[in-house]
């Protein structure tokens, strides 16, 4: 192990997140925000209280010094003490609080899903063949028995063989910009029991039971530097497939053969972010409509933005026999 991959893997174990609302990616967790604030509120009542508590005791033992007492009896004095009470606390004005955001990360401050930071980080790629450090081929997914055939053909991964970011021999029918994450939410075409309860888009994106809401769902993933490149979920791994516990909770990878490795990434990702054969990143799940253009937009039948593009040029407006009637929208 390299010097710079042995600092990065100490750096991981450092380096955490602050628990927030939903889940998080970090080990540590921080002080809930504001706290102080209640204490300070606390304290200005207690204080206020007190003060009205000791006006109250001089007045009650000074007035046979200085003269009558203007209340008839002890019980009308009771009930006056209190109304001051009241009226102490109701000019109180709590100081509390609000986070405008609740997911504070490593870089910043975040929306639905938080980052996990610092991950190890290995390559693969369509029809890789077996090895001593990937015992699995991926001559097929998770979710595609054909999944070369898919794709159009082998993804070479030496940089030789490759030109802006595709294989030079052809040009891919999936997106060359594809990453592999340890948990499945489905098995034998069955729809896990935990699936509704720990994927946070379960609900908006279920088709039918046993149909995957995973599959082809977007990443953004960061090197060390911060350039940022963007994914779909495309196949289950490193050596996992039911590790939601990270995926989508607070735990860190699993011990592995490959010091612990939680994300493959395809050779268009290595080579956009500048990546080794093993390196660290850090990444988190993205809606579509957060990603923005880019070369892992111009590829795939399964691509988002292919998807769309296409929806837009199929479109055909046409109009009826007659000249004033309404155009009419076909979607071929």
């Amino acid at each position: 192990m390299s010097d710079k991959f042995a600092h990065k893997m100490q750096t991981r174990d450092q380096i955490g997140m602050s628990e927030g609302e939903g889940f998080t990616a970090g080990r540590q967790q921080h002080p809930m925000l504001w706290k102080p604030h209640i204490s300070v509120v606390m304290r200005a009542v207690n204080n206020t209280l007190l003060g009205y508590f000791v006006a109250s005791v001089l007045f009650a033992t000074g007035v046979g010094a200085f003269g009558q007492s203007p209340y008839e009896s002890s019980e009308d004095f009771a009930r006056y003490a209190m109304k001051l009470r009241e009226s102490a606390l109701l000019k109180i004005e709590p100081q509390v609080f609000v986070p405008t955001t609740s997911r504070p990360s490593f870089f910043g401050f975040e929306g639905r899903y938080p980052w996990k930071v610092d991950i190890v980080t290995t390559v693969f790629w369509v029809g890789e063949r077996p090895t001593p450090n990937n015992p699995v081929p991926n001559t097929k997914s998770a979710w595609d028995a054909n999944w070369v055939v898919s794709y159009g053909g082998y993804d070479n991964p030496e940089p030789s063989a490759r030109r802006n970011y595709i294989p030079a021999n052809f040009t891919p029918r999936q997106n060359p910009f594809y990453v592999a994450l340890p948990y499945n939410d489905v098995t034998h075409s069955t729809t896990k029991p935990e699936a509704p309860m720990v994927i946070p888009w379960f609900k908006e994106a279920y088709r039918k039971y046993g149909e995957s809401v995973c599959h082809n769902r977007w990443l953004e993933i960061r090197n060390h530097s911060g350039r940022t490149c963007y994914a779909q979920w495309s196949d289950c791994g490193p050596f996992r497939t039911d590790h939601w516990q990270y995926v989508f909770g607070n735990d860190m990878p699993a011990w592995n053969i490959n010091h612990g490795a939680g994300l493959d990434v395809s050779p268009a990702v290595r080579d956009f972010l500048g990546l080794s054969g093993m390196d660290v990143t850090s990444w988190r799940f993205v809606d579509y409509r957060e990603v923005p253009p880019g070369p892992w937009a111009y590829y795939g039948d399964n691509n988002d933005f292919v998807i769309n593009a296409r929806r837009n040029t199929e479109r055909v407006v046409s109009r009826g026999g007659d000249e004033g009637s309404a155009p009419r929208v076909i979607t071929r």
